[in-house]
Order: C-alpha cells, then sequence, then structure tokens
C-alpha cells in the first residue's frame, strides 16, 4: 500500500489487488471515493478499516479488480462521481438525488435508523406537532439531513460529523438527533456518553451500498453482476 499526501488535498491510497478467485477485469484501476464514516469506514494511522471497508476490499479483491480509494468528504465524494471524476461512492443509502448519476451495488451493511432522544426533552416521536415542538439535527448534507427538511421537521444544527452530533445532543442543544445506531454508539463510546444515556426509538432499518457511476456501468455492464456476487461471499465470511 502506498500513501501519497499533499496539502490541502484529499489522501489517496492506491491499492492493487490481489489475482484471487475472480477473473481478471478489463478495468485498469477502478476509482472510489469515500469519507472517514466510523464504524464502517475508519482512518487510523495511515491505514483504511472499518466494517464496510473491509468488505469492498475483500470484493475487489476475490474479483482480482485493480483499485484506488480516495478519502474525501461525502459531499465532495459524490459530486466526484456525478461529474466523472470517481467510478464510485460508498457507503450510501439509495435515495432519487444518487439515482440521477449513481446505481447502488447490493446492500454492503444494513443498520438501524433511530431518533435518539434527550433525557431532559419530554417529548414522544410520531404525529406532526413534534416536527415544530423539538429541535431536530443531522449530519449536514446526508440523506438523513435531507429527509428531516423534506418532511418539514424544526432542523436547527448543521454538524459535519457525527461526534458533532453527538456532542451537541448531549450539551441539549438540540433535542433529537438522526443517525444509524452502530454510527451514533460508535461515536458515544469515542466521546465517553454512555450507550444508554440517550432514549431512543427506530425509524427504520436502512441499507447502505457502493454507489456506481452510470456512465461507468454503461460502459462496463457486466463489473455490478460480478461485483455484488463476490461481495455476497464477503458478506458470509464476515470480511
Amino acid at each position: 500500500m502506498r500513501q501519497q499526501r499533499s496539502k490541502n488535498k484529499p489522501i489517496y491510497y492506491l491499492l492493487g489487488a490481489l489475482l484471487l478467485a475472480g477473473p481478471v477485469s478489463a478495468i485498469e484501476r477502478l476509482k472510489l471515493a469515500t469519507q472517514e464514516w466510523p464504524p464502517y469506514q475508519t482512518l487510523q494511522n495511515g491505514v483504511m478499516g472499518g466494517v464496510v471497508m473491509d468488505r469492498v476490499k475483500c470484493t475487489l479483491r476475490n474479483m482480482g479488480q485493480p483499485y484506488e480509494l480516495h478519502m474525501t468528504s461525502w459531499g465532495k465524494a459524490q459530486l466526484l462521481v456525478e461529474t466523472n471524476q470517481m467510478d464510485g461512492f460508498f457507503s450510501g443509502s439509495a435515495n432519487s438525488a444518487r439515482a440521477k448519476f449513481a446505481v447502488p451495488s447490493d446492500p454492503v451493511i444494513s443498520d438501524m435508523l433511530y431518533w435518539f432522544i434527550s433525557p431532559s426533552a419530554d417529548i414522544e416521536m410520531g404525529g406532526e406537532a413534534v416536527k415544530y415542538q423539538a429541535r431536530f439535527g443531522a449530519k449536514f448534507n446526508t440523506s438523513k439531513w435531507l429527509y428531516l427538511k423534506k418532511n418539514g421537521y424544526n432542523v436547527v444544527r448543521k454538524p459535519t460529523t457525527a461526534d458533532t452530533l453527538v456532542q451537541m445532543l448531549w450539551q441539549r442543544e438540540i433535542d433529537v438527533a438522526l443517525e444509524y445506531e452502530l454510527v451514533f454508539e460508535s461515536s458515544m463510546q469515542k466521546i465517553g456518553v454512555p450507550t444508554d444515556f440517550f432514549k431512543r426509538t427506530a425509524l427504520r432499518e436502512t441499507s447502505l451500498s457502493v454507489h456506481f457511476s452510470k456512465d461507468f456501468l454503461k460502459l462496463n455492464p457486466l463489473f455490478l453482476p460480478t461485483f455484488n456476487r463476490m461481495l455476497a461471499g464477503c458478506s458470509k465470511e464476515g470480511q
């Protein structure tokens, strides 16, 4: 693995896939963009890891597909794919905005989306009134934040990280946070907040995928079926 760093630019990782079970792809090097998002995608001591990252690496390795991973901001990761500077981004849920320029893989992981509620807030989720009575927050420029805005919730903060979202709820700057369970609990553990400190109400289970550029898939029509087949094996193995 070779790490390249340049000032004020994303971190780049060039990772040559091992030629294992799958056929050699005609794609010279697949370019994927992602964000640091524990526990899905992590960056520790210059090494990319996390449950989703490991499954994506496993899948591409078993395909015999050389690849390049770019760790950057979530908004830029999607923009790079939309403008055909990258072949795909991960991990994210499906929505109408992403569907305009990308196609999701089979789920890499599924996680429960929860309302996390401050213990000092005397509210119950459900009904229209709570949308205006409570102060809501979600990570900015994500499908969760867009969901709140689209459905008329009183969104008062725009945190850019899950850690900041937890701190806002902990410090009573907001009453309710919308986030995936594994992500929120990872940030709670990092900050030192007990995992049972906040009340929680389940909204729905959501699948997260790798989203590949439609233009890329048009040029490589066999890629996604092969990726999904190899992904199933890596997910079963817990890689």
